[in-house]
């Protein structure tokens, strides 16, 4: 896959399954970080004005974006994967990349509805590692297409830790902008990589343009 560094594929048409402003989700609290903690599972986003609030997810062959406004205290955190194209390949400008563009699009457009600007927009990176038995292709891929779109949309990426043959958990601060990555343990890793599989194989099948949701 190569995205023009100029001319990011967009795809306004579709519906996303936008979170409301005031997620009630569950706010269990990890006492470890002495903090609430809201999980980011594959195919959301999740945006807060919270300064006691991290979040969290799991990534194998997975994306994550870490986006804040450092000014106003808004962020929050994508989880995507890059479904392969019709024909089964990766090709630059195939409805995939659209996937893709939607879970970044809407993160940040969220955190720019609550006040942020592009200007002050502090992004860090993480996931793409080599997990699924096509290691070579997803992963890559999605670590490829997230560096790709940053650099096109002009929006500067302040860390990343992306590919590696590891899944990460990572816990994002969005009133701070500090993130701690831990390598995920083999047992919690099968797990991950069945779950990563289904994810993959359900992208296949789900149409890219209409009124579907695509996450």
């Amino acid at each position: 896959m190569k995205a023009s560094a100029k001319s990011p594929l967009r795809a306004r048409s579709a519906v996303s399954q936008d979170l409301p402003s005031k997620d009630a989700r569950p706010r269990p609290r990890d006492a470890e970080f002495d903090s609430f903690f809201v999980k980011v599972f594959p195919g959301e986003h999740y945006v807060t004005d919270k300064s006691d609030e991290m979040l969290v997810t799991v990534l194998g062959s997975c994306v994550a974006a870490c986006v804040r406004d450092s000014s106003i205290g808004v962020g929050g955190m994508n989880h995507f994967m890059l479904p392969e194209s019709q024909g089964g390949q990766w090709g630059g400008t195939t409805a995939s990349l659209r996937y893709g563009n939607f879970a970044m699009e809407h993160l940040i457009n969220e955190i720019l509805k609550r006040g942020g600007r592009r200007s002050r927009l502090e992004i860090k990176v993480f996931g793409g590692g080599r997990i699924l038995n096509n290691a070579a292709t997803v992963g890559d891929r999605n670590a490829e297409f997230v560096e790709a779109y940053l650099k096109a949309e002009g929006l500067p990426i302040a860390a990343r830790d992306l590919l590696g043959d590891h899944p990460r958990r990572v816990h994002y601060f969005p009133g701070t902008g500090k993130v701690f990555v831990r390598e995920v343990r083999p047992a919690e890793s099968r797990g991950l990589l069945s779950s990563e599989e289904q994810y993959l194989s359900r992208l296949k099948t789900q149409p890219v343009e209409g009124t579907v949701e695509l996450f």
